[in-house]
């Protein structure tokens, strides 16, 4: 299994993700992640823009989903942006 970290960005089928889920659950196949895209509406705190490699993205947040860490490369890391993913998160859950 890849060796991921919550908000380590990830990259699967050419498309940036951000692993969300937390660093104290038991390991899994999958790995719970939100892709990082050029191209989606940025609704305020829903959908934060963040950086990676020099490139603005933006968190698309209703996208959440599940992928198999043997699908996904390791592409770095912005734990220094984890304030606006997870209020994104709490957004998307709570609607506050």
């Amino acid at each position: 299994m890849e060796e991921l970290s919550r908000f380590d960005v990830a990259e699967y089928n050419g498309v940036f993700m951000v692993v969300i889920e937390s660093d104290l659950l038991p390991p899994d196949p999958a790995v719970v992640v939100v892709p990082l895209l050029s191209d989606y509406p940025a609704v305020r705190y829903l959908n934060p823009v963040l950086e990676h490699e020099s490139k603005r993205l933006v968190l698309a947040t209703r996208l959440i989903a599940a992928v198999r860490r043997s699908h996904l490369r390791r592409a770095g890391n912005i734990k220094d942006q984890s304030e606006p993913i997870t209020r994104a998160i709490d957004v998307l859950m709570s609607g506050i």
